[in-house]
């Protein structure tokens, strides 16, 4: 009876478009996910889009905006354990970022829906959809222009493989070089490479740096009767 009495057909109909409305939004998005074959598709999307409206649907029902807010708050923290699990490790990179991102955005549609912000919620779909759509062409051209040394963030390593008898001239001669270049370095290590030889590794402060005269410096290295080989090879810190 309690059930009957506290019915309120109103009430019921604006929590059921809220929560119609995730789940169609929550699949616009999805479907762009699936179509790509992303580790979080259609249904994944869907279903993120509408527990997080069922659940700022239902505090605002039986609570206060102090009580919704909360639970907006455990729909932002608690989707962030769903994500962890779509990022994987794949060589030295990382796979799952976007499709991450994207289930956090749609986890916002839905709350956007469930607290009855329909227009914000279609408004928000729109963006997420933009965001995985529109600059794809762009990430792609740029990933696909070369990488330019004198511009990029780049960490550069020099290796310098010499006599173990003259490591410490071969340090201070590379230590000059890089000075008079302007080319601040850190973190040097010796290791040995042979019975009588040593690596000498340096690594270059993070600045703009011309390949050529890295070349240079390389070369006049290599040029000393003791010096065997000498290199170096970019690398980006991104």
């Amino acid at each position: 009876m309690q059930t009957i009495h506290n019915f309120n057909p109103a009430a019921l109909l604006s929590s059921f478009l809220a929560l119609a409305a995730a789940f169609i939004l929550g699949s616009l998005v999805g479907f762009e996910r699936q179509y790509r074959q992303r580790t979080a598709g259609l249904r994944t999307n869907a279903l993120v889009a509408l527990g997080s409206a069922i659940f700022v649907s239902l505090a605002g029902s039986i609570g206060n905006d102090e009580g919704t807010t909360r639970v907006i708050a455990y729909v932002v923290s608690g989707i962030g354990f769903l994500g962890a699990g779509v990022i994987m490790r794949e060589g030295s990179g990382v796979r799952g970022i976007n499709t991450a991102a994207t289930l956090w955005g749609t986890a916002a549609i839905g709350a956007c829906a469930g607290a009855g912000k329909i227009a914000e919620a279609i408004m928000a779909t729109l963006f997420v959809l933009a965001a995985n759509t529109l600059l794809r062409p762009i990430v792609n051209a740029l990933n696909e222009k070369p990488l330019d040394n004198e511009s990029a963030e780049v960490t550069h390593m020099i290796s310098v493989i010499c006599d173990k008898a003259h490591q410490k001239p071969v340090m201070a001669m590379l230590d000059a070089e890089l000075e008079r270049n302007s080319f601040p370095a850190k973190d040097w290590h010796v290791n040995a490479f042979s019975d009588s030889e040593v690596e000498i590794k340096t690594t270059l402060v993070a600045t703009s740096v011309q390949g050529e005269r890295l070349d240079n410096i390389m070369q006049r290295m290599g040029g000393t009767s003791y010096v065997h080989q000498a290199f170096w090879s970019p690398s980006t810190t991104t």
